[in-house]
C-alpha cells in the first residue's frame, strides 16, 4: 500500500466516525495543497526527523512524509490512532506516540527510537488552546534540540510572535521568541479552510534558531522582566518595573539608567536587546 491509495482525509473521518473535539482545540486542515505548502516550508526534508504535535487524521503528516520526512507524531486523542496506523503501514516513515505533546521530551523520544538527533524539525498545526505554551517550552529547552520549526497558530498569536517594537501586538512573546530565533509569517490560512471552521483565521510561522552565540540564554529571568513590564504596558518603565525591581532590591529608575534606557519610556517602545540588557544587569547589580 502507498499513501496515494489511502482514502481521502474526508473519507478517513467518515470511515472512523471522527469529529473535531473543541475542548482539545481541534480544527482539521483537509486541503492537501495547503498541507503540502506547509511541509515544503521546512524543505529539504529527505531523511530528516520531524516531530508533529496533534496530527489528527494525518493530513499534514502525509504531506511531510511525501516530502521525505520521517515523522514522530504525538497524539493524545486515541481516536486518531487507527487512521495514523494506516499511514504508518502505507509509508514506513511514521511512528505514533500516544501522549500529551506538552509533556513530551521530543529529543528523548527520538533517541529511544535510535534516531540521529542532530537535526530535528517541528512541523505542526498546533492545537489553539496550548500552542503558545508549547512554543515557550521549545524556546526554553536546554539544550535547544530543534533546528527549525514550522508552526500554525491563531493569526493573533502569530502576529504576537513576529511583532516589532511599536506594534500593537509587541510584547513578552515576541521578545522571548526573538531572543532565540528569527521568526516570520510565511502565509495566512483563512478559517474557511478548516473543518470545522474556527472563529478566527490562522497563520503559519517559520522559526529558525539564531547562531548559538547570538541566543539570549536566561529566558526565565527575561520572562519575569517582560511580564512585569507588559503587565502595565501603558505605564512608563519607572512604574511598570516597580514590582520586579522590588523583588531584586533595586530602584527602577537607577536600574534603567544603568542600562542606558530612559525610565520614562513605555515598554512597547523598547527593542528586544533593551530587555536583554535589563535582564542581564540584575544578577550583576
Amino acid at each position: 500500500m502507498s499513501l496515494e491509495r489511502l482514502p481521502s482525509l474526508m473519507e478517513t473521518l467518515k470511515i472512523h466516525g471522527l469529529w473535531a473535539n473543541k475542548n482539545l482545540g481541534q480544527h482539521f486542515l483537509l486541503d492537501l495543497n495547503i498541507t503540502d505548502k506547509i511541509a515544503r516550508l521546512a524543505a529539504p526534508l529527505g531523511g530528516v526527523n520531524v516531530a508533529e504535535i496533534g496530527p489528527g487524521p494525518g493530513g499534514l503528516t502525509r504531506a511531510i512524509i511525501q516530502n521525505g520526512g520521517h515523522v514522530l507524531a504525538i497524539e493524545m486523542d486515541e481516536r486518531f490512532l487507527a487512521p495514523l496506523d494506516d499511514i504508518t503501514r502505507a509509508s514506513g516513515q511514521l511512528t505514533v506516540l500516544s501522549a500529551n505533546g506538552l509533556k513530551t521530551d521530543i529529543a528523548a523520544e527520538f533517541k529511544k527510537l535510535g534516531q540521529d538527533t542532530r537535526e530535528i524539525k517541528i512541523i505542526s498545526n498546533l492545537p489553539y488552546n496550548v500552542g503558545t505554551k508549547m512554543l515557550i517550552n521549545w524556546l526554553t529547552a536546554d539544550p535547544l534540540f530543534w533546528t527549525q520549526a514550522v508552526l500554525m497558530f491563531q493569526k493573533e498569536v502569530a502576529q504576537r510572535i513576529v511583532a516589532a517594537p511599536g506594534d500593537n501586538a509587541y510584547g513578552r512573546l515576541a521578545i522571548l521568541t526573538q531572543s532565540i530565533c528569527r521568526a516570520h509569517i510565511a502565509f495566512e490560512v483563512p478559517a474557511k479552510d478548516f473543518t470545522p471552521p474556527p472563529k478566527v483565521d490562522s497563520a503559519v510561522v517559520v522559526l529558525d534558531p539564531l547562531p548559538l552565540e547570538s541566543r539570549f540564554t536566561n529566558l526565565k529571568l527575561l520572562g519575569e522582566v517582560t511580564m512585569a513590564a507588559f503587565g502595565q504596558r501603558r505605564k512608563m518603565l519607572r512604574v511598570s518595573l516597580k514590582s520586579i525591581a522590588k523583588k531584586y532590591g533595586v530602584a527602577p529608575i537607577e536600574w534603567c539608567e544603568a542600562c542606558d534606557i530612559d525610565p520614562q519610556k513605555r515598554p512597547e517602545t523598547l527593542h528586544v536587546t533593551d530587555f536583554q540588557r535589563l535582564t542581564s544587569w540584575l544578577p550583576h547589580r
